[in-house]
């Protein structure tokens, strides 16, 4: 993977640009999505991608992946259109920048606790009828519903670990919901003995 980011005949020690930088984060981004990498490994090899200097070091945090075919990205709009039934976003999900949800009678769920998040801010266009939009969050993911129209709605917003943890995610819910419910929940915890 580190000779498709150095140019042909340009030196390792060549500056990285931040076209160079983006791209790295992307190809990570997309490791983590196809589970080659973990979340931390993930946010590890990132905060190095976005603070590298030269193409060597950059080509150092992907060689131990496969090389991919073209540049990826991350998606910036995702879309969940449904009549029904319920759809749900868990473990490895790649968070886009913005999510368009259109939803009638039916429930969806995004659990944050083991997604892969790229981006600072992630908001959410919503426009559902008689449902549930789930949020399952961990420390550090904080979720504003202030620009929501509800009609004969309920919003139950419970924050996630110490009110001292720095924001790692902002989850902007905006948009109508008639005759549902948001719920904004840490993950629970499994029984201990």
């Amino acid at each position: 993977m580190s000779a498709e980011l150095v140019p042909p005949g340009a030196s390792p020690e060549l500056r990285a640009s931040h076209a160079d930088r983006d791209h790295v984060v992307d190809v990570l981004t997309a490791a983590a999505g196809d589970g080659r990498l973990s979340a931390a490994e993930l946010d590890e090899r990132v905060e190095a991608a976005l603070s590298a200097r030269t193409q060597a070091e950059l080509g150092a945090l992907t060689a131990d992946l496969p090389a991919t075919a073209g540049p990826t990205r991350v998606k910036d709009v995702a879309r969940i259109e449904q009549q029904g039934g319920s759809a749900v976003r868990g473990e490895g999900w790649v968070v886009p920048r913005r999510m368009e949800i259109d939803s009638a009678w039916g429930d969806v769920t995004l659990d944050f606790t083991r997604a892969v998040i790229t981006h600072d801010t992630l908001r959410i266009d919503l426009d559902m009828r008689g449902g549930t939009l789930r949020l399952v969050t961990r420390p550090g993911v904080v979720v504003d519903t202030d620009s929501l129209v509800i009609g004969y709605a309920k919003i139950k917003a419970r924050p996630a670990g110490d009110p001292g943890t720095p924001a790692v995610l902002r989850v902007e819910v905006g948009g109508r919901l008639s005759y549902g419910r948001v719920v904004a929940r840490p993950a629970r915890r499994g029984f201990v003995r």
